[in-house]
């Protein structure tokens, strides 16, 4: 056995003092950390032309509107949703997937704009992006510099059975000044 040429050092060995000693330092550390708290972070100076409303702005929310779906006994209910400054006046509307909560199959999504007043007040409804009547159901829905982007699954002819759409259309919505404009990012193709 070869034995080594460095004297053993004296902590080599923990006792257990040494570990009361860690956890009580351990304890200090965290019982501290919940007590001192960083300041609130503060926002840089914006650019000129830039409006920052929008953050002191809180979002339309969706609870309480009726949304314009026939759902019979059921109720609508929203699905998706997404937030951003469409129209550029520095307050954010609301866009909702909503479809009828239908017990079997794949009821139709509807996609609305809600916004809010000025002064506040409640979520109203101002835009119909996609209509539940045309049968689509909407996947990768989201809001990219200031435009609505979704996918939409369709149906070729009323012969396809609504479990199985065969049309996939990618679509994008920008307002204009006037209304929603819809522009389709790649043509419509078969699933």
């Amino acid at each position: 056995m070869q034995h080594s040429a460095v004297p053993e050092l004296a902590h080599s060995q923990t006792r257990p003092i040494h570990w009361v000693a860690t956890a009580t330092a351990v304890a200090g550390v965290v019982a501290l950390s919940s007590v001192v708290q960083p300041g609130s972070a503060t926002a840089a100076q914006s650019a000129p032309g830039i409006r920052t409303e929008s953050a002191a702005v809180a979002p339309p929310g969706t609870t309480g509107v009726h949304f314009p779906l026939d759902c019979g006994p059921v109720k609508a209910v929203v699905v998706k949703k997404a937030t951003g400054d469409l129209d550029g006046d520095g307050r954010p509307e609301t866009v909702a997937v909503v479809h009828c909560d239908a017990p079997m199959g794949t009821p139709p999504d509807g996609v609305y704009v809600l916004t809010r007043a000025r002064a506040g007040g409640s979520p109203r409804l101002v835009a119909t992006l996609v209509d539940p009547k045309d049968r689509n159901t909407v996947t990768d829905f989201a809001i990219h510099a200031r435009a609505v982007d979704a996918t939409l699954l369709g149906y070729s002819s009323t012969d396809v059975p609504s479990c199985c759409p065969d049309v996939k259309t990618p679509a994008t919505w920008q307002w204009d000044g006037a209304a929603f404009v819809r522009s389709g990012r790649a043509g419509a193709h078969s699933v």
